[in-house]
C-alpha cells in the first residue's frame, strides 16, 4: 500500500452540515442496537449540540477536511479538547472525535494519513497525546489505530441480557 498523505483543512459551512449529518446518522445507527431508533437520533443531535454548541466555529475544535495530493476531499476529521480533561483543568491531550474515510478512497491509506496529521496539528498545540473511542466491532478501525501505534487505555464491555 502506497503511503498517502493528505492536508488539512477547516470545513466549509456545507461541508460541515453534510459531515454533522453522516457523524449522526452513523452515531444513531449505534445507539439505536441500544435503544428505540428515535430516540437514538435525539440522542445523536444532542451530542453534536453538547460538544459543538457554536457549529463548526466551536473554540477549541477542529472540524476539517482531508485533501489528497490531487486535491480531492477523502474524508473528514474532527479533532478537539479531551472530554475526560475538561473537568480536570488540564489540557495535555486532545481527541478524535470523529474520523470518516470516503468509500471511494477507502483501503488506500488515507485513513492512516489523516490520522498522521491530526496527530501533527494537535502537537503543534502543545498537546501530548491524542485518545479516541472506537467500537469493538469496528474491525477495520481497530486494526487501523493499531498499525499506527494506538493501544487499548480502557475498555468498556457489554453483554445484552433478556428474560
Amino acid at each position: 500500500m502506497d503511503v498517502q498523505k493528505v492536508t488539512l483543512r477547516k470545513m466549509t459551512p456545507s461541508e460541515y452540515e453534510v459531515a454533522t449529518e453522516h457523524r449522526e446518522a452513523e452515531t444513531a445507527r449505534e445507539l439505536g442496537k441500544l435503544m428505540p431508533q428515535e430516540l437514538a437520533r435525539e440522542r445523536a443531535h444532542q451530542g453534536t449540540a453538547q460538544y459543538l454548541p457554536d457549529g463548526l466555529d466551536t473554540a477549541g475544535h477542529h472540524l476539517v477536511v482531508a485533501e489528497n495530493g490531487s486535491g480531492e476531499v477523502v474524508g473528514t476529521a474532527w479533532i478537539g479538547p479531551d472530554p475526560h480533561q475538561a473537568s480536570t483543568g488540564t489540557a495535555s491531550s486532545a481527541w478524535l472525535y470523529d474520523l470518516h474515510v470516503f468509500a471511494q478512497f477507502r483501503r488506500r491509506g488515507y485513513g492512516s494519513a489523516i490520522l498522521a496529521a491530526a496527530e501533527e496539528l494537535v502537537a503543534h498545540e502543545g498537546k501530548t497525546s491524542l485518545n479516541l473511542n472506537v467500537l469493538g466491532d469496528n474491525e477495520g478501525a481497530i486494526a487501523m489505530y493499531q498499525r499506527n501505534g494506538y493501544g487499548v487505555s480502557s475498555m468498556y464491555l457489554s453483554k445484552s441480557v433478556q428474560r
